[in-house]
């Protein structure tokens, strides 16, 4: 193990700490898995308390060490309504697991159809990344605000989790730089599609913000890979061609009526 992370860790000793062994039993063994990301596997599990918790176990590899620190680092300091709260965690070299309250409603992906409760889940997410841009220490730059990483709690109080890809920069910075492009297509901004990307804000968690909106009052994916056009694949692309064909529309008519 890295005794520099290891010292880090025992200074920071505010949450609970379980073996690696602990934590299999928590999880009955990986039996039931809720989810699979980028940076690992997520399943639930219940503690000798009875309380139901999600246990994301990192993919081991030393290179995602430093990731770990930094997570935990970060997510540790947190507390607020809106961003999923971290209680527990494991780092035995390269079998590395955050622990978290189980979100019982699930992800929102899975509910953005409904109508119920849709203006106090989307205020609840604005708050929520709010809170990751202006209320720590450091600003957090979440980019993979989508629907299936919002959780919504046993009261359908929506949770911002999953900090795989964050980025963390002082306040009173106002840029960070980027050379590689982050986010999933169909809700990352933009901007970090192009392939120089150079500065960016935490306008692009409010560009994602606004995908997820339109998924959610639009009812529809914001990809759609079976679509017949190329401009119907992504949901926001397929409105702003919409919008410049009634445009166009409306001018025509213009004309006409003045004989033009």
């Amino acid at each position: 193990m890295d005794k520099n992370s290891e010292e880090f860790l025992q200074v920071h000793d505010m949450l609970i700490r379980y073996s690696y062994s602990n934590v299999k039993k928590v999880i009955k063994n990986f039996k039931h898995k809720l989810g699979e990301g980028c940076y690992g596997s997520v399943y639930k599990g219940s503690l000798r308390s009875n309380n139901e918790v999600a246990i994301k176990i990192l993919k081991q590899s030393k290179a995602l060490g430093q990731g770990f620190i930094s997570e935990f680092a970060t997510i540790e300091r947190i507390d607020d309504v809106n961003v999923v709260q971290l209680i527990g965690f494991c780092f035995e070299g390269l079998k590395q697991a955050l622990v978290y309250d189980f979100m019982s409603n699930g992800s929102l992906d899975k509910l953005i159809f409904l109508r119920k409760k849709i203006y106090e889940i989307t205020l609840g997410v604005a708050r929520g990344i709010e809170y990751l841009h202006q209320g720590c220490e450091m600003q957090i730059l979440h980019f993979d605000i989508k629907p299936r990483n919002i959780l919504l709690d046993k009261n359908f109080t929506p949770k911002v989790p999953d900090f795989g890809l964050m980025k963390l920069y002082p306040i009173n910075h106002s840029t960070v730089s980027f050379t590689t492009a982050r986010g999933t297509l169909g809700h990352m901004a933009p901007k970090l599609f192009y392939k120089n990307i150079g500065g960016v804000s935490y306008k692009v968690d409010v560009d994602s913000f606004g995908m997820l909106l339109m998924e959610m009052v639009g009812r529809r994916k914001n990809i759609h890979a079976d679509a017949e056009h190329s401009s119907q694949i992504y949901f926001h692309y397929g409105c702003t061609t919409k919008l410049m064909k009634a445009k166009l529309l409306k001018w025509k008519k213009l004309r006409k009526r003045k004989g033009m």
